[in-house]
């Protein structure tokens, strides 16, 4: 209807237009429909809006707001007692009887986040025209603009960190012409109070229990405000208040009413009661009402243009620290965010859509993840759903970790906090949970967990399937992000103080699951390769088996980060000579029949062979036990199973054939997968029928939604320009011809250093390379370079060029590339 009625200016000035091509996207519509709308966030308060002229919408959400409680122990107190059972039965592979016993050994499902409630602006407007709506990301504003009866309208929308409220400035080009009203609701159990003439309030309870969307029991409901487990759901609270010098306004239970105005100001202020994984949200929740108020309060002293200033100086101290630039002489200038997605999925050549996409994916990790806040679920913070797809929770198998991919090498280092308070959370009831289901010393989790750290195998107590459910590995998984963390800050009292008790803790467990194979090798048993099945010897399906090579990876490099570890601190020799040991029995890599890195115990055929999880190249990507430099022989053997997998998937499986694609030196098979992930998807319209996909505001489309997608083709295209995971700086490592020529600064690699590059026909022109601890510098590219003030030169390898040189703390080298 919008698309009919209103007609987009091009009054628009030619700089707003070439300024935006990498850092702004912009509609001439209103939003239909939610992946339509533009997401702001603060790490902790989510909005998505819809630009819509007489009725805008503002979804809200709030980090912490999700349904339940903390774990319950004891839930299911014989589990540990079937795992020698199950184990029996792989022996003797009879793979259904293992899968049913596997049933018993599972506790309660995660709990789901939730969506606090709708803002709506009512405004009575003719005939809207000249409409505007945009989301500037260097400035995380997002700003909608029409003219109805000679009267520009102007919104301007942020989610400020410093103030913790979302701010909302609605003027009129001429005075008194602004007349709205404000009303809110929430599809949670709630109420709504004014307070003063200016203030609505909005007071809520979370249920104690939601199903997942996937799960719906015969003797239950799918969601239950007050269950027998004697802990009821989490509060939470909204307030909205409305300041203005001119007009009249009036809070009442309806809403806020204001007329006559030229300019007003909203704040929305919202909290819960969370107050941690082992609290009860209600009995021992924090005071929601307070926190609110204080928040309002403090925000509502504080002039618009002092928010505003204060709110763009503490998100652009992590946005400006990168910028990545190509040649974009081609790019059209007048195409809408949506029509520029639809004409490159076309073919159009579009660099900067590309680098949009890639300074997307870093606003958004920035609006959804903030230390000392939750970390980003699923879908970020922005869900608007009751039982979201897959609860919006952690699903730890993959995505979680993959939503802080681009966390250290973008420079977003402190944003990968949350993420490491969740894990420990999590090292926390998995120790009772490898206590209970196991009967093992250390800490164990499986695929799944929420904000009350589950690490349970998920299942309702038997319903889940073992194929997902009861993979146990994402204690390791998670453990590498907190190696990582140590690998690109060489943050030694992190790593002594919180990364190694972690995974020393995880090792433990492993150390005591870990069982001899007939031929002395150690395997996990049981097994599964999330998420995916195989055709047995009998020719049937099955997908619970022993030593998966995803299992085996994900080991291999918890034992070895470990055993760097040790060895850094100087400590735990006696721990360390153990996983030096155990390490060499592991169950090693094998090559399949077909030229394939083998994917199960033995080398069964696959019963979906272009599945979208593609687990056993862990060890490609993000691990670091197969490269072509270090190991050609796994890597050709990687190589054929993507081959064989092909570039189909869901949208976040696309992302991550793009970081697999970048370690195996391949940029122009990378960049192709970018243009598969950046392909044009609408949930109401021509959707894209192989999966993947991006929808018109840039979500990743699973489908549906989940961030992982834009997070991991944000780290896929930067481990495309640098690659460090080899204890030295590859730089340009897989430069698709379509990025000829361009420029990147303020990446971070792992040693403790930040790279600027500049390069033109391919080859390195310039950079910098700052030391941020004075470690040696080792530089491979694939011409030779200089290195201004270093006598050294570079020698060649492999058809590469490396270049050694000590370095000094604090000290920027520059580079130039040679003749």
């Amino acid at each position: 209807m919008f698309q009919k009625l209103l007609t987009f200016s091009l009054l628009i000035t030619s700089s707003l237009i070439s300024y935006g091509q990498s850092e702004k996207l912009w509609y001439k519509a209103p939003a239909e429909i939610w992946t339509e709308a533009l997401p702001v966030g603060n790490g902790r308060i989510g909005g998505m809006i819809f630009g819509r002229p007489e009725q805008e919408l503002i979804q809200l959400n709030e980090s912490t707001l999700w349904s339940g409680g903390p774990v319950q122990p004891g839930v299911n107190p014989q589990a540990a007692s079937y795992l020698p059972q199950v184990r029996e039965a792989l022996a003797a592979e009879d793979y259904p009887k293992a899968v049913a016993l596997l049933k018993k050994m599972q506790g309660h499902y995660t709990q789901s986040y939730m969506p606090m409630g709708d803002l709506k602006i009512i405004q009575s407007v003719s005939s809207p025209q000249n409409y505007y709506r945009d989301l500037d990301l260097n400035q995380a504003l997002a700003t909608t603009r029409f003219t109805s009866n000679g009267v520009t309208y102007t919104r301007e929308i942020f989610t400020s960190a410093p103030d913790q409220v979302m701010v909302i400035r609605l003027k009129a080009s001429k005075p008194g012409a602004l007349s709205f009203d404000v009303q809110s609701s929430s599809p949670l159990r709630f109420s709504k109070s004014s307070r003063g003439t200016n203030e609505l309030v909005i007071h809520g309870k979370a249920p104690a229990q939601v199903d997942p969307n996937y799960y719906n029991s015969p003797s239950r409901k799918p969601i239950i405000y007050e269950d027998a487990s004697g802990c009821k759901g989490m509060r939470f609270q909204f307030q909205v208040r409305a300041l203005t010098k001119t007009g009249q306004v009036q809070a009442d239970t309806a809403g806020i009413h204001v007329k006559n105005a030229s300019e007003v100001v909203l704040l929305v202020s919202t909290a819960t009661s969370f107050n941690g994984f082992d609290k009860c949200p209600d009995s021992e929740g924090k005071d929601e009402k307070k926190l609110a108020d204080t928040y309002l309060n403090q925000a509502a002293s504080k002039a618009y243009e002092t928010l505003l200033a204060r709110h763009i100086a503490d998100y652009q101290k992590y946005y400006k620290r990168v910028t990545f630039q190509l040649n974009d002489s081609n790019t059209p200038s007048i195409l809408a965010s949506n029509e520029r997605l639809d004409a490159y999925s076309q073919g159009a050549k579009d660099p900067s859509l590309e680098t949009l996409y890639f300074n997307y994916g870093r606003y958004l990790l920035i609006s959804s993840s903030r230390p000392g806040g939750a970390a980003a679920n699923l879908q970020g913070i922005w869900n608007h759903h009751m039982r979201a797809p897959w609860s919006s929770n952690y699903t730890i198998n993959i995505n979680t970790q993959m939503n802080y991919w681009p966390a250290e090498v973008t420079n977003l280092s402190e944003l990968h906090q949350p993420l490491f308070e969740l894990t420990k959370n999590i090292s926390k009831t998995g120790v009772q949970t490898a206590k209970e289901y196991y009967n093992l010393p250390g800490w164990v989790a499986h695929h799944n967990s929420d904000i009350w750290a589950a690490s349970n195998a998920v299942g309702d107590v038997g319903d889940g399937d073992p194929m997902w459910a009861n993979w146990n590995e994402a204690a390791g998984w998670l453990s590498q992000h907190l190696w990582e963390h140590y690998a690109f800050t060489r943050d030694k009292k992190f790593l002594k103080e919180t990364a190694y008790p972690v995974m020393k803790g995880a090792a433990t467990f492993l150390l005591g699951y870990l069982i001899e194979d007939k031929d002395g090798y150690l395997i996990t048993s049981p097994s599964t390769s999330p998420e995916n099945s195989f055709i047995n010897s009998d020719g049937k399906r099955a997908y619970v088996t022993v030593g998966s090579t995803m299992d085996m990876s994900i080991i291999w490099d918890l034992f070895t980060n470990l055993i760097e570890a040790s060895e850094t601190l100087g400590t735990d020799a006696e721990f360390r000579k153990v996983l030096i040991e155990k390490k060499k029995k592991l169950l090693p890599l094998h090559i399949g029949h077909k030229g394939n890195l083998q994917e199960w115990y033995k080398d069964w055929e696959d019963e979906d062979p272009h599945h979208r999880h593609v687990s056993h190249l862990f060890g490609l990507h993000p691990g670091r036990q197969i490269s072509p430099l270090a190991t050609p022989d796994f890597a050709k053997a990687a190589r054929t199973s993507l081959e064989l997998r092909g570039d189909e998937g869901t949208g976040w499986s696309k992302a991550w054939k793009i970081n697999f694609w970048a370690r195996l030196l391949d940029g122009d098979h990378a960049y192709s997968l970018i243009r598969q992930l950046l392909h044009y998807t609408r949930e109401n319209g021509t959707a894209y029928q192989r999966g993947g996909g991006t929808y018109p505001n840039f979500f990743d489309a699973h489908p549906p939604f989940q961030i992982d997608g834009n997070f991991g083709g944000t780290a896929g295209m930067t481990e495309m320009l640098l690659q460090s995971h080899l204890h030295e700086l590859h730089l340009l490592a897989a430069l698709p011809k379509a990025w000829s020529e361009g420029r990147v600064t303020g990446l971070k690699a792992r040693g403790g250093f930040e790279v600027d590059m500049r390069w033109k026909d391919g080859q390195l022109q310039s950079g910098r390379i700052l030391s941020l601890q004075g470690e040696p510098c080792k530089v491979r590219t694939a011409h030779p370079i200089q290195v201004k003030g270093i006598s050294a030169k570079p020698q060649q390898e492999n058809g590469y060029y490396l270049l050694t040189f000590p370095t000094q703390k604090g000290k920027i080298y520059e580079i130039s590339g040679l003749k």
